[in-house]
């Protein structure tokens, strides 16, 4: 049974993995990092923890002394430079939750996140591991951003059957996206009763989106005052394919992203907590433009989930093992 380190676990995303391996069949948790809470115990992270009989969580140590592990498994759960600076372990698979290696060219660092990628000559090394369009390589893993997992899931498909200038996404996303470090743009008497358009053509994840697709997309995020959750409105033209039917034959064998019945369109309510996505497709009525829509939550198939579903693949285990699949109609 594979073991597991978690580096940085007091963030969301942090905690949103831990919950997931502790549920996991077939992964052993050994170490769990957070600076803030080192030398504490686990109820320290979250009271219920340890109280309910199942796998323990042992006590809080660094993040260096949870990286120096070298356990089979370790998940990177820090921030952008923080997760760069840092030597991976010489041993094991490492997924990095972070955008710190989801380039591949070092200078868009400096464009997209606004610092120098420290070890550029080791970026070559790291795998993009979206499972269904991107399965992950090798042992080092670059975990998408919950936009571009949205965007991509709805338009890689499409890639080749699509009009690349004709392109216009608008995304929106809950609080829980921003992280927990606080901030004036997300303060409760700046969100709540509120919609705003935030990194206005300049928003990180457009680059990840177009190393994938192969060409670049308009894209606007906004913030929504929800805690989590995301959906991606993608307009777009063919160039005479029938959009849907290259959809649902790409996804036809996924237990994760569902291609909803014509006339559904994908909800926040259920993907919420959830590592699933919904994908929607419609017929613009007035113009030949098709429009697909893609929903999941930013914290579970957008962060946690996704990661999870990477070392299931990577280590041969049952697809869905760990995940939170299960609704009100499954």
């Amino acid at each position: 049974m594979p073991y597991v380190s978690i580096v940085g676990s007091a963030g969301y995303a942090g905690q949103e993995t831990l919950d997931r391996v502790l549920r996991h069949p077939d992964l052993e948790l050994y170490a769990v990092g957070s600076d803030s809470l080192a030398g504490q115990d686990a109820t320290a992270l979250d009271p219920r923890l340890n109280r309910n009989g199942g796998k323990r969580v042992p006590r809080l140590i660094t993040n260096a002394a949870a990286l120096a592990c070298e356990a089979d498994i370790t998940f990177l759960c820090l921030s952008h430079e923080e997760a760069a600076a840092l030597e991976p372990p010489s041993r094991g698979v490492v997924v990095d939750l972070s955008g710190a290696h989801r380039l591949t060219d070092p200078a868009g660092y400096e464009e997209w996140y606004g610092f120098t990628h420290p070890r550029p000559e080791e970026l070559g090394g790291w795998s993009y591991g979206l499972p269904e369009l991107s399965p992950p390589e090798g042992r080092l893993i670059a975990n998408p951003g919950c936009y571009a997992t949205a965007v991509l899931l709805a338009l890689a498909p499409l890639a080749d059957a699509i009009d690349p200038e004709s392109v216009v996404v608008d995304a929106m996303s809950g609080m829980t996206g921003a992280g927990r470090s606080p901030r004036a743009s997300t303060h409760a008497g700046f969100v709540l009763e509120n919609v705003s358009p935030y990194k206005v053509g300049s928003h990180q994840h457009v680059a990840e989106i177009a190393q994938l697709l192969g060409f670049p997309v308009s894209f606007t995020p906004h913030l929504l005052p929800v805690r989590r959750g995301l959906i991606a409105t993608c307009n777009v033209r063919s160039t005479g394919a029938d959009l849907r039917e290259l959809l649902e034959e790409c996804y036809a064998s996924s237990p994760v992203v569902t291609v909803l019945p014509e006339g559904v369109a994908p909800e926040l309510s259920r993907v919420q907590t959830t590592d699933g996505a919904e994908i929607g497709v419609f017929a613009d009525r007035y113009t030949d433009r098709t429009i697909v829509i893609c929903a999941l939550d930013n914290l579970g198939k957008g962060a946690a989930g996704q990661a999870i579903q990477n070392v299931n693949e990577l280590f041969g285990l049952a697809p869905t093992s760990g995940l939170r699949l299960s609704g009100v109609l499954v």
